[in-house]
């Protein structure tokens, strides 16, 4: 078992990591009955895509000797309707290292061999920027 969920609620559920007993809040967004008091459910789903690549690209950048700590990304979800559904997520990863083009261009190819970006449906548009310093 990866994780226990527990509905709380008020469109609220509470996530349990089993191995690490870490605790994820989530709530449903003000424009579809909740307090948006947490993440959403699809907040999560952007969310991943933007810490998968980072835990991806960490690991090829501690093989070749590359440190990117303190690197930001924003990340930018868009919904549409009928069906209700995660249409667009958007992320602009600030990598707050030098490096050479060629290590650019393999950490940029890296990040998006994440398995979330692999597993996120096709018709979810993925935008993802770079910016390097």
């Amino acid at each position: 078992m990866t994780s226990q969920v527990t509905y709380l609620g008020d469109l609220r559920t509470s996530s349990q990591h089993i191995a690490s007993d870490s605790v994820i809040v989530s709530d449903a967004p003000v424009d579809n009955h909740g307090r948006g008091e947490a993440f959403s459910p699809t907040d999560t789903v952007a969310n991943a895509l933007a810490s998968c690549m980072f835990t991806v690209m960490g690991i090829k950048a501690r093989d070749m000797g590359v440190d990117f700590a303190g690197s930001t990304a924003e990340v930018t979800k868009h919904m549409q309707a009928d069906p209700r559904r995660i249409s667009k997520i958007e992320v602009v990863f600030d990598m707050k290292v030098a490096v050479d083009e060629k290590t650019r261009v393999i950490m940029e190819r890296t990040a998006h061999t994440c398995p979330v970006h692999l597993s996120l449906h096709p018709d979810i548009e993925k935008v993802i920027t770079f910016q390097w310093q």
